[in-house]
């Protein structure tokens, strides 16, 4: 076996291009460990926001809140449903909300507009999703024009900021009280205010978007969903919080996927490129010394294996480099369209294990391939006409 000593110093010794094939493996690891931190982000802070414990109904044929409507007396039908747990006092532990999207200026940035998710809330719904934290000021009073927004968007938008006001709707002025975090779930990207504001602003009087409530266990969740579900009049659907929050994923997920694919192809394609031309460089630049080392009685098979561990090493320095860089990532947020509401979601980029392990071996695997060609040169050159070279 050729010492690997010898790949090492050869590497050294040509260090622009192997810096610069490694520099081309690391932009590929890098595009596909950041679009794989950001899916994780995705899947996270949506599927965070619903509970196996909860269930959310919605009307019959909507695929979001926003795009639902059900009427204020089929709210307490709901929530007399068997399977909904109660609190000490024996209410039921559910909360109808009404969910609505406005525009509001980016902070900052003059004459550009985003859309926000405003979610209105009745006085019980800490009780219902008890992982809610107020982290600044104080819950919003109900029955007032007050408002407690997410910590993602809290800055990024006029107004949405501790003690400042926003108008929900023209000439309708809505003050922030009070700042939460729930887990990193979507709910941090929104605004809640009650109920009645968003109604009455938006002339919804009667009507809410979704009912949720806790349930007495996962297992109660079938009886209650055929309670709902059986009366075709009411015309209501019922589903796992968790299952609904994940399929809200689904489309961003998806979107995000094939943008990192496109890309990830094309760098990957050219750094297979460059480390073609790099160790097919290598193999015309040391054919005497291939020669020797033929000469010596080492064998094709170890010649072969001595420049795919050359490629493979460059690709894996490369690789660590990427992921190094990638992991840079994590202090900085971004934010998207949710396809499903329509309304700006910050996420963050979320580095597992899973995630850095399979962006180096990838880099591994390119390093390989883009090594073969050469190796197979190098390992048919013929020691005599080496030799004359």
């Amino acid at each position: 076996m050729v010492p690997l000593s010898y790949n090492v110093r050869n590497l050294v010794v040509r260090k622009t291009s192997s810096i610069t094939t490694a520099l081309g493996i690391a932009l590929v690891v890098w595009t596909l460990a950041a679009s794989s931190m950001l899916n994780e982000s995705i899947h996270r802070t949506l599927g965070s926001s619903g509970k196996s414990t909860n269930a959310l109904v919605l009307r019959k044929g909507s695929d979001a809140e926003l795009a639902s409507n059900i009427e204020n007396a089929n709210v307490g039908l709901i929530l007399a449903a068997p399977g909904v747990k109660t609190d000490a006092e024996g209410k039921p532990l559910g909360t109808a909300e009404a969910v609505v999207v406005i525009a509001l200026g980016k902070t900052g940035e003059a004459g550009k507009v985003s859309n926000a998710s405003v979610r209105g809330v009745q006085d019980n719904v800490l009780s219902v999703r008890p992982g809610v934290r107020i982290i600044a000021g104080r819950p919003a009073q109900p029955g007032t024009d007050e408002a407690i927004i997410g910590t993602r968007i809290r800055g990024r938008l006029d107004g949405l900021e501790l003690g400042k006001s926003f108008d929900i709707k023209k000439n309708r002025p809505i003050t922030v009280v009070g700042v939460f975090e729930h887990g990193g779930s979507s709910f941090e990207s929104e605004i809640w205010t009650d109920i009645e504001t968003v109604r009455d602003s938006f002339g919804r009087q009667g009507l809410v978007s979704s009912v949720t409530v806790q349930l007495e266990s996962t297992s109660k969740f079938d009886t209650f969903s055929a309670t709902v579900e059986n009366d075709k009049q009411l015309g209501l659907e019922a589903m796992r919080e968790d299952e609904y929050y994940e399929k809200q994923s689904e489309g961003l997920t998806l979107f995000i996927s094939i943008i990192a694919m496109v890309f990830t192809v094309a760098f990957a394609i050219g750094a297979m490129i460059g480390a073609v031309i790099t160790m097919f460089a290598a193999v015309a630049q040391r054919r005497r010394e291939i020669g020797t080392l033929l000469a010596l009685g080492f064998s094709r098979t170890s010649i072969m294996l001595s420049f795919l561990f050359e490629s493979s090493f460059l690709a894996l320095v490369g690789g660590a480099f990427g992921v190094l860089i990638s992991l840079s990532l994590t202090f900085f947020s971004f934010s998207m369209v949710n396809f499903a509401t329509w309304s700006e979601i910050v996420f963050t980029f979320d580095p597992t294990p899973g995630i850095l392990v399979k962006s180096v071996i990838i880099g591994a695997i390119m390093g390989l391939l883009g090594g073969f060609l050469p190796a197979l040169s190098a390992a048919r050159t013929s020691p005599v006409l080496a030799m004359r070279d």
